[in-house]
């Protein structure tokens, strides 16, 4: 059954009774929403508002109706606090110098009692006035987030093109989502305020940093645990990748996009990234420098997944408990940007992420592995944070990295 419906999708591609026709438009879609013209799509300003109209533009190209409380649009207000213990209050109507954020809401209506929500983050770091931008230069500079996040949405809308072509059992809900940056505030608001039933969802599938895919397809899908079917489907339908499985405990990865919101509701989740990289949070994210056909392989395997997933009915929900031990309290900071998705040993640099950093001052540079730090072995990412964990301001340690085939000793004054 599952290959005819995969046949038929193809057999579309070519002729479809209502007109529509499959169309790769990822690298356009990646272009306009990370261009300068949009600003960096900070949430509240022109930009993000322009970003959210040519979303709600493609959505009406592709045939995929409005659901959100204004047509396609949700838009919602808020306070950005400058405590970030205090919690962000919502208003559904403009109240005084609050920020006016939007969600961008399709639907695909094929009369079921489920959902899949499809859901990316749309907006960016505007200027990087943020303290979430990693760019330390003295020039103002719009970042673009091509990666973070244009990458994700045009493979939202991908997906969009693809399974508003089909008759399935479940209905399809494709969320761009704002906020997400200031703190997942657009999923948060809308799970709040769902314009369908909460209860009608049957999962949720979030794309965030999908456009870097490397030569050895290191592709990670972490909330796997989150359903008894995941791991199974998920394994079953992988053709090429590399991939880095994660549950919902695991890493800080896991609670650092809008997929999160929906899991603490009880819904599955899996969630897509294709590695974090040295331009992440700076004005360098650009799409010159997106793999273009990586995602629309990622898109053609999640498609897979979702037919396969079609007639299981509703995914039962699978709470996974986060020991203790995996979240360890840091007081320093070494100043890299581990690479998440490597898996062959120790903790591999990504980007060293300032010069004013111990990192940066003791010559440790993208693509070292460290192996040992003090006395403690590095044999994985949960095993460095653990041992980052138990040095505080003015320590000094020795480091042992791995560069190339070398073993190299590295003074490290936190």
């Amino acid at each position: 059954m599952k290959n005819l419906i995969k046949l038929s999708f193809f057999i579309l591609l070519i002729s479809c009774s209502n007109n529509l026709v499959y169309e790769n438009n990822i690298e356009n879609d990646v272009r306009y929403l990370a261009d300068d013209k949009l600003e960096g799509r900070k949430t509240g300003t022109a930009g993000e508002k322009a970003a959210a109209e040519y979303i709600a533009s493609r959505f009406i190209n592709l045939n995929v109706s409005a659901k959100g409380t204004d047509k396609y649009y949700q838009d919602f207000y808020f306070k950005n606090s400058t405590n970030p213990h205090e919690e962000i209050e919502f208003e559904n109507k403009q109240e005084g110098k609050q920020i006016n954020a939007r969600n961008v809401i399709g639907f695909i209506n094929n009369n079921s009692s489920n959902t899949i929500v499809i859901g990316a983050h749309y907006d960016h770091l505007g200027y990087g006035d943020e303290n979430s931008s990693l760019y330390r230069g003295e020039d103002r500079l719009i970042h673009n987030g091509a990666d973070d996040n244009a990458s994700g949405t045009a493979l939202m809308l991908d997906l969009a093109n693809k399974l508003v072509m089909q008759k399935l059992e479940n209905n399809y809900m494709f969320i761009a989502f704002s906020g997400e940056e200031m703190g997942l505030l657009g999923s948060n608001y809308f799970l709040k305020n769902p314009t369908i039933s909460k209860e009608s969802i049957n999962y949720m599938i979030n794309l965030d940093m999908v456009g870097r895919l490397s030569e050895e397809k290191k592709l990670s899908v972490s909330g796997i645990g989150s359903s008894s079917l995941f791991k199974q489907t998920v394994k079953s339908n992988n053709k090429s990748f590399d991939l880095i499985e994660f549950d919902t405990s695991s890493t800080s990865r896991f609670s650092s996009s809008d997929h999160a919101s929906f899991y603490y509701e009880d819904i599955p989740v899996l969630n897509f990234f294709t590695g974090q990289h040295e331009d992440y949070h700076k004005p360098s994210d650009d799409y010159e420098k997106i793999n273009y056909s990586g995602i629309k392989e990622i898109s053609d395997y999640i498609f897979d997944i979702i037919i396969d997933l079609d007639d299981n009915n509703k995914l039962s929900f699978k709470k996974v408990e986060a020991k203790e031990e995996e979240t360890p309290r840091f007081r320093v900071s070494l100043g890299v940007m581990p690479d998440y998705l490597y898996n062959s040993g120790g903790m591999r640099i990504s980007a060293v992420t300032s010069e004013d950093k111990p990192a940066a001052k003791a010559g440790l540079k993208k693509g070292d592995i460290v192996v040992k730090m003090g006395e403690y072995d590095i044999i994985d990412m949960m095993s460095y944070m653990r041992a980052l964990s138990e040095f505080n301001s003015g320590d000094s340690t020795i480091i042992i990295i791995k560069r190339d085939e070398d073993l190299i000793k590295k003074s490290v004054s936190f």
